[in-house]
């Protein structure tokens, strides 16, 4: 197997390796990072004792021959050393529930990994870096937490000023070594265009910057490893796994996974108002649109950044071939958290049951036998607020027990670049 290189999705050259694609964050031509070849896995030989097993073998294919390839098997244990437990909710619906980590969220698997990752390069070269990461809820906690305290490492997090549960803002402003939190006067999208701008801007230049989103091929990387182990536990060939998806990083982990040899029959893209690459994959003239506040915020997105990976990697009819896509509103986001735990007993936070509900539709028109695959990305408790709207309440686990009552620190800017460059001069220079 030849070493995993990556070049921009808008240019063929250059071409980089894993640890340089990891470092930079975006490409030099603004483009985003994609494999130059997909590594190719033999899926039938993977373990599947164990979750932490099967990524170990996994991961060991996908980065042979690259700096981190003697490194695998203390990643997985350090960094993803939680519970993947699967969920049989009903006949044939299965819940793969990513949320045991340390901030509750599937967000902990790709920034626990990609922060040993990029720790261990920087470490290598003597560097430093600046990470900066916009967030629409989970994203900024769970690389807050990954990062904190790793030696020549700078977080920056971005959110929306009132556009994230009063839990998930906790954890996002709790006060950590190395974190810097802002509050932005805008929206999710105002964020993302803010951290995009940073990478242009000249007066930045000398500035060791890179990113924690979903752009970031280290977040994408171990995010695969969790859809290859529930096909592999769940030992089927047709298995339609069902994504809950705002920014697209997720479904682009998955997409990855598949294209290395994880037999899948296909993937149902759950969106919930902001609802773009729905109608992209009905219309390929579909636009961008502004974002909305929804109860499933971290899904909040109205111009998902990993679109122009799945772009560049499928054209139209191979992605209308392998994705359905399906909105589901506030409404029925409540609805659907109601009818689950009436039907089955399980409480789902809002974006899982915009995934079921989103299944929902299309499984008249699956196989009677056919597997499906829910991810369930956020512990409910996240979203007491939204909970209550439905009647339900959510035992606290004790990752938030522990932040109660922790100080806390933030800054709020305008959604202007001018004020996000002077914060990260001021930071360069301190």
């Amino acid at each position: 197997m030849n070493e995993l290189r990556f070049h921009s999705t808008r240019s063929a050259s250059p071409v980089v390796s894993v640890g340089e694609a990891l470092e930079a964050g975006l490409a030099p031509d603004g483009g985003l990072f994609i494999p130059e070849t997909v590594p190719q896995v033999d899926f039938g030989a993977l373990p599947d004792s164990s979750f932490q097993y099967c990524s170990k073998a996994y991961l060991s294919q996908w980065l042979q021959g690259t700096e981190f390839e003697k490194h695998v098997d203390a990643l997985v244990d350090n960094a993803l050393n939680f519970d993947v437990p699967l969920v049989e909710v009903e006949a044939g619906t299965f819940v793969l529930e990513l949320f045991h980590g340390p901030t509750l969220s599937f967000k902990d698997f790709g920034a626990r990994m990609m922060a040993r990752m990029l720790g261990m390069r920087i470490a290598s070269r003597g560097s430093s870096a600046i990470i900066l990461v916009a967030t629409s809820g989970d994203t900024g906690s769970a690389v807050a937490d990954g990062f904190s305290g790793v030696p020549g490492i700078d977080v920056v997090l971005l959110y929306p000023k009132g556009g994230v549960s009063p839990i998930q803002e906790h954890q996002l402003i709790v006060k950590r070594p190395g974190v810097r939190a802002l509050q932005v006067e805008g929206t999710f999208d105002d964020c993302q265009k803010l951290v995009k701008g940073a990478f242009d801007d000249s007066a930045l230049e000398d500035l060791p910057l890179s990113t924690a989103n979903s752009i970031n091929v280290g977040r994408l990387i171990p995010q695969m490893l969790y859809y290859v182990w529930a096909v592999k536990v769940l030992q089927r060939n047709d298995v339609r796994v069902c994504v809950p998806s705002g920014n697209l990083g997720n479904l682009t982990a998955s997409l990855w996974a598949h294209l290395s040899g994880m037999p899948v029959s296909g993937f149902i893209a759950a969106h919930n108002d902001n609802d773009f690459f729905p109608e992209y994959l009905c219309d390929p003239d579909a636009a961008f649109k502004t974002s909305v506040q929804t109860f499933s915020n971290a899904m909040d997105v109205g111009a998902p950044s990993n679109f122009e990976r799945l772009a560049a990697m499928l054209d139209f009819g191979k992605m209308t071939s392998l994705i359905q896509g399906v909105s589901i509103s506030n409404e029925e986001t409540l609805e659907s958290m109601q009818s689950v735990l009436n039907r089955t007993g399980y409480l789902a936070d809002p974006h899982t049951a915009v995934g079921l509900e989103a299944l929902s539709r299309f499984k008249p028109e699956m196989p009677k036998e056919q597997p499906a695959l829910v991810v369930s990305t956020a512990h409910p408790a996240k979203f007491p607020e939204t909970c209550e709207k439905t009647g339900m309440v959510a035992p606290v686990p004790e990752q938030l027990k522990r932040l109660a009552g922790m100080e806390e620190e933030v800054t709020t800017i305008a959604a202007d670049a001018g004020a996000f460059r002077q914060v990260l001069l001021d930071l360069h220079q301190a």
